[in-house]
Formats: C-alpha cells, structure tokens, sequence
C-alpha cells in the first residue's frame, strides 16, 4: 500500500471487525426475504396457481435490486468525497430500519394492495443500501489490507457476506425445524426480519470506532481526481461480475425453492441443505484469496468460470435425477467451492481496477448495475424459464450464458495482484 500514514494491526483489525460485523448484518437483512419467498408470496401475493404468487414475491425480491445502481453512485460517491466509513454507518441504519419494517409490515389479508406496495417500497430501500454497502465495504476492506495480503483480506469481505447469508439460511432452517407450517405462515417468517434490528446496535458500535483508510486519507489530503478514462474499467468490471451476481443468487438464494419444488425436498431439508452450502462458501473464500495472493487473480477467477461453464449442467441434472437429500448436498457444496473460487479474489480484483480517488463509486455503479440486470432477477428468470420451457433443467442456461460473458472479461483483464493500489 502506498502512502506514509503508519498502521499498527491493532488499529488494522478494529477497521477490519467494523468491516465485516457491518456486512454480515447488511446481507443477513437483505437475504433472509429470499429465503422466505414461498411464506412471503402467500402472505402479500395470494394468488390460485402457486407460480403465479412466487413469481411475485421473486419479482419483489428483484426490484429491491431496481434501487441498487442509485445507491451505487450516490452512496459510493459520498465514500469518495466524505469517506468510507461515514458511507458504511449509512448503509447500515438504513438496511436494519427497513429490514424490521417489513418483520411488523400487515399482510394482505389486513390491508390489501397496500401490503404488497409497502413491501415494494421497503425492498426499494434495502436495494438502495445495498448497492452502496459493496463498493464501499469492499474498497474500506481492501484498502486497510498489507500489499501482499489484499486477496485474503478482500476475501472476509466475501466471507461476512456469507456469513450475513448463513446466520438468514440457518436462522430460517431453525424457525422452520421448531415451528408448524401454520407457525411459520402466521407469525415465524417475521421474526428473522425483527431479529435484523436486535443486530444493528453491534454494528453500529463497531464501524462508528474505526478510523478511515489510509490511503483515502493520503488521497483525500492531496485533494486528487478521479482520473477520467475509467469508462473502459468499469465495463471490464461490470462484465466480470456477471457471472458472480448469477451464480450467487442462484446457488445460494434461490436454491432452497429449487430443491424443494423440483427436487422433491421438505422445506426444512432445503433450508438446511442451503445452509450447508453457505457454510462451505464461507470456509472456502478465504483459501481462494489467499491463494490469488500467490498465483494472481486472472488464475483463481478463470478457473471458477470454467468451472460454471461446464460443471452446472451435470451438477443440476445429478439432482433432479437422484432426488435425494444426499444428491442436494453434494451439489451445493461443489457449487459453492466453485463460487468461492470467485468470490475469494473477486473483491480485491474490483478494487484493483480503480484508482483511489473513484474507486467506491465506480466499483459500486458497475458492481450494482451487473446484480440489477443479472442477478436480481436471477430467481425470477429461473422459475420464468422453467415455466415456458417446461423443464427444471433450465436455470444452467442462464448460469452458462453468463459465465461466457465474464469469461471474456476475466481474461481480458491485466494482472494487478503484485502491484501497489494508486
């Protein structure tokens, strides 16, 4: 890391706690809705055919990503100019305040199209903090990093991240181990969204108690400019995430109503088998950045790419043929080492490609952009494409035409692990 601002660990890992701690809570808030799709889709979507209402609640589910570009630049713009962390406390009190408004929102059932409206507007919100929360998160992470460490740190980005995904996944598993179907229905889909709230006063205690990069306050002190010719950057970004958002909202969001409608699973079974995978993810990354570290980004993110693009299909049609828990299982855990493979190095590659003075805003527009487009609406696409193509097989076409598309870009881009971040 360039500059000459002095950093004792004790000051690095405060920053680094305040990073992860504030993400895990960002992404448990903002998932566990996708996890309760099929709960939340007969409370605020009644419909007679069951897609129709699911295709709804996952419609919702993509809108929250409609906001995320706007939070992107607005919320990344103001980590470049005010700071990382004043960006970070933002995002995190407004996740957390719209994450329990929807734990206490009425359903339908009490005042009709209002429900559904209010649950709109609040993913809006969670969408907006969101897509600030990434770029900012990941640059305040990575740049806090030593220079010969910013694939491992870059990677416990991905890891609370994960980690914000397991505590949703195993919080959701448990509610639906300990409760009825009519518990769960009722009143024990709420209670993961309130329990998004009990969370907030730790990660706000934590990111209000770390200081700002040093790098940002070398770059900041020096009053320096975004340089101009980042256009080319952000498209290179914006394509290599691709196949990250994809395979991230399928394998690990989507998953649980794929097993449990096509595969024949139990609720319970799917949320555990789902939480089972989350947690090889979360034990994998950090291995996959540390080795970037060694090798270089371009080898560790084009493996995974490959991977997607000739693994998914025999791994999706091992389940559906086998059927069983044991099938499910081994499946997801394949897919998420193939998806830690990218996401380990993947946040210190993005930082990589920016400048300092930019890099929040243009990492989170282009970052944003690719999950609103592709990954948002992943559940949505997928239940859509097995309905008019009628067969469960369907969503490995878009995991493959997606890992063409960031294939491209991953090769394209230059080496940038062994070099100091401008």
């Amino acid at each position: 890391m360039s500059g000459t601002i002095a950093i004792d660990d004790r000051t690095r890992n405060r920053a680094l706690a305040g990073g992860i701690w504030g993400t895990i809570v960002e992404w448990y808030d903002y998932a566990i809705y996708g996890f309760l799709a099929t709960i939340i889709a007969r409370n605020f979507f009644p419909s007679e055919d069951e897609t129709t209402g699911l295709l709804a609640a996952f419609a919702t589910f993509g809108i929250g990503f409609v906001a995320r570009p706007l939070g992107g630049i607005l919320i990344g713009r103001m980590g470049d100019v005010v700071g990382r962390k004043s960006a970070l406390i933002t995002t995190l009190f407004m996740m957390a305040v719209s994450t329990v408004a929807i734990g206490l929102l009425p359903t339908y059932a009490a005042i009709g199209i209002w429900a559904p409206t209010c649950l709109v507007v609040l993913r809006l919100l969670q969408g907006f903090s969101a897509g600030g929360e990434w770029g900012s998160s990941a640059a305040f992470i990575v740049e806090w990093a030593p220079q010969e460490r910013r694939g491992f740190f870059g990677s416990l980005q991905q890891v609370s991240v994960g980690l914000g995904l397991l505590l949703g996944s195993g919080t959701a598993a448990l509610l639906s181990t300990v409760l009825t179907a009519e518990q769960m229905g009722s009143f024990g889909w709420r209670i993961p969204f309130i329990i998004g709230g009990v969370l907030l006063p730790i990660g706000m205690y934590l990111r209000n108690n770390v200081d700002e990069t040093p790098i940002f306050r070398e770059e900041h002190a020096h009053a320096a400019k975004a340089p101009e010719s980042t256009t080319r950057l952000a498209v290179k970004a914006f394509a290599l995430t691709i196949i990250w958002t994809v395979g991230f909202y399928i394998v690990l969001t989507y998953m649980p109503t794929f097993t449990e409608r096509q595969v024949g699973l139990s609720k319970t079974e799917a949320l555990w088998s789902n939480t089972l995978g989350l947690l090889c993810f979360a034990l994998v990354i950090p291995l996959m950045g540390h080795l970037s570290d060694r090798v270089g980004r371009k080898p560790v993110l084009i493996g995974s790419v490959v991977a997607f693009l000739v693994l998914v299909y025999p791994l999706f049609t091992l389940m559906l043929t086998a059927k069983s828990l044991a099938a499910v299982v081994a499946v997801q855990l394949v897919l998420a080492v193939m998806l830690a493979a990218f996401s380990g190095p993947g946040p210190a590659a993005l930082v990589e490609i920016f400048q300092t003075a930019g890099r929040a805003t243009w990492m989170s527009t282009a970052y944003s952009l690719a999950v609103a487009i592709f990954g948002g609406f992943a559940p949505y696409i997928s239940t859509w494409l097995i309905k008019v193509t009628g067969t469960p097989i369907a969503p490995t076409f878009y995991l493959i035409g997606a890992a063409i598309v960031s294939l491209a870009a991953a090769w394209s881009l230059r080496e940038t692990a062994f070099e100091k971040l401008k």
